[in-house]
């Protein structure tokens, strides 16, 4: 595995240490194929994916920067620019429209004060739109920072959680 030059580092030895072990499940010379963990990993210490960071991190992998940014903003489970404490992400495709995410993310607007990409003003909330999620039986739904779901919403459970987020 590459070692980053002390200078340079711009994640912690744990990151760098679980970014091995994701590199290690593919072969040698196919370590880019572990840049989704990778941003993910970064993106868990660093809150969001800066382009120095993600430039660091291709460099990392063996891999032009271009596909790593290729990646990262491909994907809308990373962030490219800072969002708030606690991101939000509706999913806004079809089956969770029709059961009423559209009606969901204009509560979590007027609740918030913002709107979907925007981050409130004490950068406690960030409000995204998702793709689907894979979970269109318990729709609708969201993510707590791309790692809790929260199923079958209404405005009242999300009230609940924005109290418990506070």
């Amino acid at each position: 595995m590459a070692k980053p030059d002390s200078n340079s580092r711009l994640l912690s030895a744990e990151s760098l240490a679980q970014i091995d072990v994701e590199i290690a499940k593919y072969p040698a010379d196919q370590k880019q194929s572990a840049v989704m963990a990778a941003l993910r990993i970064a993106q868990v210490e660093c809150g969001w994916l800066k382009p120095e960071l993600i430039e660091y991190l291709a460099d990392y992998l063996d891999m032009p920067a271009i596909a790593a940014y290729e990646v990262a903003t491909f994907y809308n489970m990373y962030d490219t620019t800072p969002t708030g404490q606690h991101k939000i992400t509706l999913c806004t495709n079809l089956p969770c429209m029709l059961m009423g995410a559209g009606e969901l993310g204009e509560h979590l607007k007027k609740k918030l004060g913002i709107g979907f990409g925007e981050t409130t003003e004490d950068g406690r909330y960030t409000l995204k739109e998702g793709e689907c999620m894979g979970a269109c039986g318990d729709a609708p739904l969201c993510l707590h920072n791309n790692h809790a779901m929260h199923t079958h919403l209404t405005p009242e459970k999300l009230d609940e959680l924005l109290d418990k987020l506070k």
